[in-house]
């Protein structure tokens, strides 16, 4: 074989094995831009399930706000500082469309959630923080696992069977132990006395509550690395030492959450509140004392479900729309105060924004 021919060989082998290469790489590159977009699928499902619910909520902030635009736009801010709304919405109701009457006081409405959701958060809290201490610290294996089994059970019941046990059992518990013919007489120029009243709503509304800030506060404990605890005990604290000095701030945003979800589902209950309230918007008075527990009362949520038979009127149905949009702002409120709470926490505890 000559010097040529085998130059023309050398040359044509290093032709086939440059295309094979093109080809390989070719085929290299295709496989990567495969992966690629199959790993950027559940980015672009993630941003499309979030621009669809910014989307809705923003339909809903619009949609209720525009339906309630009348009653806001005459009652001006007098809705929020004046009372007087169930004598109002009878007046709507029987307004005609052409000429409707727009002017609500919903302060009642307003004191009347705040009062009822407060007291309430308060004792669930208490509750709930003690009984995920015993649940996660002090009960042992099956225990514990049940008892954190009926809780979750508990904060899964519908509504409506927590209405229907105050209307059976609350109710007349409140009515016997605090509510005698001398007080109803006495009273009687401010409110009627019976067993359906802010007592009665509070006491619902903690039991409610309690299993959601249980639940939670207990999946913030047992998220507590055990070495924590362990390096209490080693330097010879208590066992309450140790929940209350390590378990307790390391939890405590989680905790947080929780009564703030609580805080949530507390504001817009409605079904259960409306049975056991007395559904009346009456504005506690400062002469009054804790009396003002054992008045009836009417907060927002409660009313939007006792005068919904009345929506036929244009004016009446404003009038419920501004109690929904009144219930989104303070929801919004909510959900931003506890975001600052927990961006506050989060720089005390020293962990990085």
């Amino acid at each position: 074989m000559s010097e040529e021919e085998s130059m023309r060989g050398r040359r044509a082998m290093e032709i086939g094995e440059s295309i094979r290469a093109k080809a390989k790489s070719g085929k290299t590159g295709a496989l990567s831009m495969k992966k690629k977009a199959l790993n950027s699928i559940p980015q672009i499902t993630i941003y499309a399930l979030s621009a669809i619910s910014i989307a809705v909520i923003a339909f809903i902030f619009v949609f209720v706000f525009v339906r309630a635009y009348p009653a806001m736009k005459t009652s001006g801010l007098a809705m929020v500082t004046t009372g007087g709304f169930d004598r109002q919405i009878q007046q709507a109701f029987y307004s005609s469309d052409a000429d409707p009457m727009l002017n609500f006081g919903m302060l009642g409405l307003i004191t009347g959630t705040l009062a009822t959701t407060l007291s309430a958060l308060l004792f669930a809290t208490l509750m709930g923080i003690g009984a995920s201490i015993i649940i996660c610290e002090y009960a042992r294996g099956a225990v514990s696992r049940g008892l954190i089994a009926v809780v979750r059970l508990l904060a899964a019941v519908p509504s409506v069977v927590y209405g229907l046990i105050g209307i059976i059992a609350v109710v007349p518990l409140v009515e016997r132990m605090f509510v005698t013919v001398e007080k109803q007489i006495e009273y009687l120029g401010y409110f009627q006395m019976s067993g359906r009243s802010l007592l009665s709503a509070s006491i619902v509304l903690t039991f409610m509550i309690a299993p959601t800030v249980i639940s939670l506060s207990v999946d913030a404990i047992r998220a507590v690395p055990h070495t924590y605890k362990e390096t209490g005990y080693a330097f010879g604290m208590s066992k309450f030492r140790v929940i209350y000095k390590i378990i307790l701030p390391c939890a405590r945003s989680g905790i947080t959450a929780a009564v703030i979800l609580g805080a949530g589902r507390g504001i817009g209950e409605a079904i259960a509140v409306s049975m056991v309230c007395g559904g009346i918007g009456f504005l506690p008075k400062a002469s009054l004392g804790l009396t003002n527990f054992l008045a009836p009362t009417l907060p927002l949520a409660p009313a939007i479900i006792n005068k919904s038979e009345a929506m036929g009127s244009v004016a009446v149905e404003s009038a419920l729309f501004s109690c929904g949009a009144i219930l989104l702002l303070i929801g919004a409120f909510l959900s931003i105060g506890a975001k600052a709470v927990e961006k506050r926490m989060r720089r005390q505890a020293g962990y990085a924004e």
